[in-house]
């Protein structure tokens, strides 16, 4: 189920015109499908590109560059079965669970890869790779990653962390390029942390560090 015709927008763009369309379809897609709860900004992932957000059952994942390429993985008893044992090793403790997390993401990353031929796909990818088939922008990181982390959410796999809102930085003034990843939030400190697939090459874990630490990366 796959979709080419979403124009581009690379990782380092983001614009005023897309959040308002998101506000508006966000509204249309709460009556169409069984919807998960989540921030007007998180659902503005999936409105802004005229994706449904993902259920206990399913998620829409992009690739291609902002969602111009989509694919839906159902999940499967196995897929619940691994991921469920994945999250065990993370009870103890919030760093635990992001530690199992990140594992979850690897998990990902290789039941998509030889589906979407993002096997093949490099770390910090961009337009500029004229390879958009085979690779993720931070955009589709972000989206990916806050559906599996609303997945987990929704199976009662996060007990020490919430989702937060998609975080955002750039600051050409020290040449720093525009950045979005997907975020958690620790239950008992408020920290967030992100969780950031897009500068990792396939199969690498996503970075996971604290947004402070994060906004001042390049």
């Amino acid at each position: 189920m796959r979709d080419a015709a979403l124009p581009i927008r690379g990782c380092r763009t983001r614009t005023g015109f897309a959040a308002v369309l998101g506000v508006f379809l966000a509204a249309l897609f709460g009556t169409s499908a069984k919807a998960v709860e989540m921030s007007a900004e998180v659902a503005n992932l999936y409105s802004s590109v005229s994706i449904y957000p993902p259920s206990a059952k399913s998620m829409t994942v992009c690739y291609g560059f902002v969602c111009r390429r989509r694919e839906i993985l159902d999940f499967t008893a196995g897929d619940r079965n691994a991921i469920t044992q994945i999250m065990a090793a993370g009870r103890a403790s919030a760093a635990a669970e992001r530690a199992a997390v990140q594992k979850v993401v690897v998990w990902f990353d290789r039941r998509m890869g030889p589906i979407l031929g993002t096997n093949k796909r490099v770390a910090k990818a961009d337009f500029r790779y004229f390879d958009d088939k085979h690779n993720y922008d931070c955009w589709d990181t972000t989206r990916n990653t806050t559906s599996l982390l609303l997945v987990l959410r929704e199976w009662g796999l996060l007990k020490h962390h919430a989702i937060g809102d998609p975080r955002y930085r750039g600051n050409t003034l020290v040449l720093q390029t525009p950045h979005n990843t997907a975020v958690l939030v620790d239950r008992a400190t408020k920290v967030e942390w992100v969780v950031d697939l897009w500068p990792r090459g396939y199969l690498q874990p996503p970075d996971v560090m604290t947004v402070q630490k994060w906004v001042t990366e390049d």
